[in-house]
Protein backbone atom coordinates (compact mmCIF):
# COMPACT_ATOMS: atom_id res chain seq x y z
CA UNK A 1 0.00 0.00 0.00
CA UNK A 2 2.13 3.11 1.30
CA UNK A 3 5.46 3.10 1.61
CA UNK A 4 7.75 5.41 3.18
CA UNK A 5 10.46 6.21 1.39
CA UNK A 6 14.26 5.29 3.26
CA UNK A 7 14.72 9.32 3.21
CA UNK A 8 11.13 9.54 5.22
CA UNK A 9 12.50 6.43 7.57
CA UNK A 10 15.90 8.60 8.02
CA UNK A 11 13.96 11.86 8.77
CA UNK A 12 11.87 10.26 11.25
CA UNK A 13 14.58 8.20 13.04
CA UNK A 14 16.51 11.33 13.00
CA UNK A 15 13.79 13.48 15.05
CA UNK A 16 13.26 10.67 16.93
CA UNK A 17 17.27 10.95 18.59
CA UNK A 18 16.55 14.75 18.81
CA UNK A 19 13.76 14.42 20.75
CA UNK A 20 15.20 11.76 23.37
CA UNK A 21 18.24 14.01 23.52
CA UNK A 22 16.07 17.53 24.06
CA UNK A 23 14.46 14.98 26.68
CA UNK A 24 17.87 14.03 28.39
CA UNK A 25 19.11 17.90 27.92
CA UNK A 26 20.75 18.30 25.02
CA UNK A 27 20.32 20.99 23.40
CA UNK A 28 21.93 20.14 19.53
CA UNK A 29 22.48 17.22 18.24
CA UNK A 30 24.59 16.80 15.51
CA UNK A 31 23.89 14.72 11.96
CA UNK A 32 27.53 12.78 13.26
CA UNK A 33 26.01 11.64 16.81
CA UNK A 34 22.82 10.50 14.89
CA UNK A 35 24.68 8.59 12.66
CA UNK A 36 27.13 7.31 14.71
CA UNK A 37 24.43 5.63 16.76
CA UNK A 38 22.12 4.03 14.07
CA UNK A 39 23.90 2.68 10.46
CA UNK A 40 22.03 5.38 8.42
CA UNK A 41 24.48 7.44 5.55
CA UNK A 42 25.15 11.05 6.98
CA UNK A 43 24.90 12.28 3.70
CA UNK A 44 21.43 11.63 3.38
CA UNK A 45 20.71 12.56 7.10
CA UNK A 46 22.52 16.09 6.48
CA UNK A 47 19.75 16.45 3.30
CA UNK A 48 17.30 15.00 5.65
CA UNK A 49 17.85 17.66 8.52
CA UNK A 50 18.13 20.37 6.10
CA UNK A 51 14.88 19.49 4.54
CA UNK A 52 13.26 19.69 8.50
CA UNK A 53 14.70 22.94 9.30
CA UNK A 54 13.49 24.44 5.57
CA UNK A 55 9.78 23.56 6.56
CA UNK A 56 10.74 24.12 10.64
CA UNK A 57 10.01 21.30 11.75
CA UNK A 58 14.33 21.28 13.24
CA UNK A 59 16.02 24.49 14.02
CA UNK A 60 20.27 24.58 13.34
CA UNK A 61 23.01 26.02 15.12
CA UNK A 62 26.75 25.87 13.74
CA UNK A 63 29.64 25.82 15.77
CA UNK A 64 31.81 23.01 17.37
CA UNK A 65 28.55 22.57 19.89
CA UNK A 66 25.79 23.04 17.37
CA UNK A 67 23.57 20.33 15.45
CA UNK A 68 19.99 20.36 15.43
CA UNK A 69 17.48 20.85 17.99
CA UNK A 70 13.64 20.14 17.27
CA UNK A 71 11.25 23.74 16.55
CA UNK A 72 8.11 22.78 18.21
CA UNK A 73 7.10 20.17 20.96
CA UNK A 74 6.96 16.94 19.47
CA UNK A 75 3.17 16.98 20.50
CA UNK A 76 2.80 19.72 17.92
CA UNK A 77 5.28 18.07 15.04
CA UNK A 78 2.70 15.80 12.90
CA UNK A 79 3.81 12.35 10.74
CA UNK A 80 1.69 14.34 7.88
CA UNK A 81 3.95 17.03 8.63
CA UNK A 82 7.26 15.22 8.67
CA UNK A 83 6.28 13.37 5.38
CA UNK A 84 5.01 16.27 3.30
CA UNK A 85 8.23 18.03 3.85
CA UNK A 86 10.16 15.32 2.95
CA UNK A 87 8.50 13.98 0.11
CA UNK A 88 5.84 15.32 -0.74
CA UNK A 89 1.64 14.17 -0.30
CA UNK A 90 2.69 10.88 -2.16
CA UNK A 91 0.31 9.86 -4.91
CA UNK A 92 -2.04 6.46 -4.08
CA UNK A 93 -2.70 5.20 -7.61
CA UNK A 94 -1.34 6.53 -11.20
CA UNK A 95 -3.96 8.75 -11.56
CA UNK A 96 -2.87 11.04 -8.96
CA UNK A 97 0.83 10.67 -10.04
CA UNK A 98 2.17 14.07 -11.03
CA UNK A 99 3.68 12.87 -14.28
CA UNK A 100 0.63 11.22 -15.38
CA UNK A 101 -1.30 14.46 -14.28
CA UNK A 102 0.95 16.64 -16.71
CA UNK A 103 0.68 14.30 -19.62
CA UNK A 104 -2.83 15.19 -19.78
CA UNK A 105 -4.17 12.24 -17.07
CA UNK A 106 -5.71 9.36 -17.38
CA UNK A 107 -7.92 7.73 -20.34
CA UNK A 108 -10.59 6.79 -17.28
CA UNK A 109 -10.80 9.21 -15.43
CA UNK A 110 -13.88 10.39 -16.39
CA UNK A 111 -15.75 6.98 -15.95
CA UNK A 112 -13.16 5.35 -13.67
CA UNK A 113 -14.85 3.37 -10.33
CA UNK A 114 -12.06 3.56 -7.67
CA UNK A 115 -10.46 7.16 -8.52
CA UNK A 116 -13.75 8.29 -5.61
CA UNK A 117 -12.91 5.61 -3.75
CA UNK A 118 -9.44 5.52 -3.62
CA UNK A 119 -9.38 9.28 -2.95
CA UNK A 120 -11.36 8.88 0.05
CA UNK A 121 -8.90 6.37 1.64
CA UNK A 122 -5.91 8.98 0.88
CA UNK A 123 -7.50 11.36 2.54
CA UNK A 124 -8.23 8.86 5.90
CA UNK A 125 -4.78 7.93 5.64
CA UNK A 126 -3.44 11.83 5.63
CA UNK A 127 -5.55 12.50 8.10
CA UNK A 128 -4.61 9.81 10.26
CA UNK A 129 -0.95 11.46 9.62
CA UNK A 130 -2.19 14.93 10.50
CA UNK A 131 -3.38 13.54 14.18
CA UNK A 132 -0.09 11.24 14.84
CA UNK A 133 2.68 13.09 16.62
CA UNK A 134 5.90 12.97 16.86
CA UNK A 135 5.54 12.44 20.82
CA UNK A 136 3.79 9.30 20.16
CA UNK A 137 6.66 8.05 18.50
CA UNK A 138 8.99 7.95 21.27
CA UNK A 139 9.92 5.59 24.12
CA UNK A 140 7.49 5.90 27.19
CA UNK A 141 9.65 7.52 29.52
CA UNK A 142 10.60 10.25 26.72
CA UNK A 143 6.74 11.01 26.69
CA UNK A 144 6.53 11.40 29.81
CA UNK A 145 9.24 14.19 29.27
CA UNK A 146 6.95 15.82 27.31
CA UNK A 147 3.43 15.49 28.39
CA UNK A 148 1.50 18.62 29.15
CA UNK A 149 1.96 20.86 31.78
CA UNK A 150 -1.11 20.63 32.88
CA UNK A 151 -0.45 16.61 33.32
CA UNK A 152 2.07 17.46 35.94
CA UNK A 153 0.13 19.41 38.31
CA UNK A 154 -2.17 16.75 39.04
Amino acid sequence: MLQLTKRTEYGLIALVHIAERGAAGCEFVSAREICDRYPIPRRLVAEVLKALQRCEIVESQRGPTGGYALARSPESITLGQIVTALEGAPPLTSCESPILLKSGGCEVHSVCPIRSPVHRVREQLWGLLEHTSLRSLLPPATQAHYAPRAAHAR
